[in-house]
């Protein structure tokens, strides 16, 4: 079982962790290390325990934080991917066939009329030629 030295709040530590986790251990390390240097300019040198304990808890509140705006995001997307549903499930549908008059009421009423018209004037041009 591999041990690395890891420095927190300018304090060294002597840490085991399992065969190939080393790189974890030490990122974690150093995100610790960054919150205890936050504490350690603010308040200045305190014992120990109480650094690790500010320095986790504060970690903690960064992690449940982001663990909300976690929750947030899923429930985002859950809602986006329902609406994704319901959009491919509306193209899968049978197109509702309407139908839309292309020639207005008026002008079927005028060429009625001239139709009308026309055949008066067909009829008399047939009788004056059968005169």
């Amino acid at each position: 079982m591999p041990e690395i030295q890891i420095i927190i709040g300018g304090r060294e530590f002597e840490v085991a962790c399992q065969e190939g986790e080393e790189h974890y251990l030490e990122s974690a390390a150093q995100l610790l290390d960054g919150e205890a240097s936050v504490l350690a300019s603010q308040i200045g040198r305190m014992p120990e325990s109480r650094m690790l304990l500010m320095a986790g808890l504060m970690l903690a509140d960064k992690t449940a934080g982001m663990d909300e705006q976690l929750r947030q995001a899923e429930a985002r997307l859950g809602e986006q991917e329902a609406e994704l549903e319901n959009l491919r499930n509306m193209s899968e549908r049978e197109p509702e066939q309407i139908e839309v008059p292309v020639v207005p009421p008026e002008v079927v009423t005028g060429l009625s009329q001239i139709a009308a018209r026309t055949e008066e004037l067909a009829d008399a041009v047939e009788a004056r030629a059968a005169k």
